[in-house]
């Protein structure tokens, strides 16, 4: 969010707390995307804050309430309010549990269980949910169209696209059982807390095979997951490289040094395998 939008959406989620009893005379910011992360204190809550219409906050809130319930890695909601997705000033605000990360680290082994057991979870539902190739659809949207992407070479359009639409393919076609998935289960959506690994912004779940998930993992992670097709998680991590370059050609992208990772992301597309994974390039491009 852009800093006027921020300082709007702490003055929305404090003035919601505060409505509701609970003390928040400050916040914390802890990550800014296209969704605001606050600490709101004293009251120890955990806000997620987007602009109304730009998100899906009330399937991630009945979703978090039954994978909660039963026993999934998942960050809770404030039990002190309802349940619920709160508005003001053009803002959606949900309240959750704040989890005091123990660690800046997860171990790969205790990251692969977690992402296990949150997928064994998961296989019981049978919700609608969008499928992971609407991803790849907006991703070759963006790439298709230079008022989109204003700055992306031509030549590097036609290479990005072709990539996208190649991997589709290539994954369709592998026929692997699919099912809901978190869909961005990277590190910046684990805490490290004194329980476990726990994962948030839910807001992501789309339906497609377990190694869509684990493309966005540390390399470590999948070698301690079960029954894991290395072919089929090669191609994700290619997918998944081809479309976060997509959105940070995005016009109005605003991922810190976006056109730095844009780059190195295309970088990393043409030298081929193996394969990176975002924490690895975002440490190799010194982010």
């Amino acid at each position: 969010m852009e800093i006027t939008d921020v300082t709007r959406a702490i003055a929305a989620a404090t003035s919601i707390a505060v409505a509701l009893d609970l003390p928040a005379d400050g916040a914390t910011v802890l990550h800014n995307s296209n969704k605001l992360a606050l600490r709101l204190t004293p009251c120890d809550v955990f806000a997620r804050v987007a602009r109304v219409g730009e998100e899906v906050a009330e399937f991630e809130v009945g979703l978090a309430q039954r994978r909660v319930e039963v026993g999934c890695p998942v960050c809770p909601l404030e039990p002190r309010v309802d349940p619920r997705v709160y508005t003001r000033d053009g803002f959606a605000v949900t309240l959750w549990t704040y989890c005091e990360p123990v660690s800046s680290h997860t171990a790969a082994v205790d990251y692969a269980k977690a992402l296990e057991q949150l997928h064994a979870g998961m296989r019981e539902l049978d919700l609608p949910s969008p499928r992971f190739t609407d991803r790849i659809t907006e991703a070759e949207a963006v790439v298709a169209d230079p008022v989109r992407s204003p700055e992306l070479a031509d030549a590097e359009r036609v290479f990005l696209g072709g990539r996208l639409a190649g991997l589709r393919r290539a994954i369709d076609e592998r026929g692997a059982v699919e099912q809901l998935l978190h869909g961005e289960p990277h590190p910046g959506n684990v805490i490290g807390t004194t329980n476990g690994p726990l994962f948030i912004d839910l807001e992501t779940c789309c339906r497609g095979p377990v190694e869509f998930d684990l493309a966005h993992v540390p390399e470590a992670v999948p070698e301690h997951y079960p029954n894991v097709d290395q072919g089929l998680l090669d191609e994700c991590r290619q997918v998944v490289l081809a479309m976060v370059a997509a959105w940070r050609w995005e016009l109005g992208d605003q991922f810190p040094n976006g056109r730095l990772f844009g780059e190195g992301l295309l970088r990393a597309l043409h030298e081929g395998p193996p394969w990176p994974t975002l924490d690895a390039l975002h440490e190799r491009l010194g982010d």
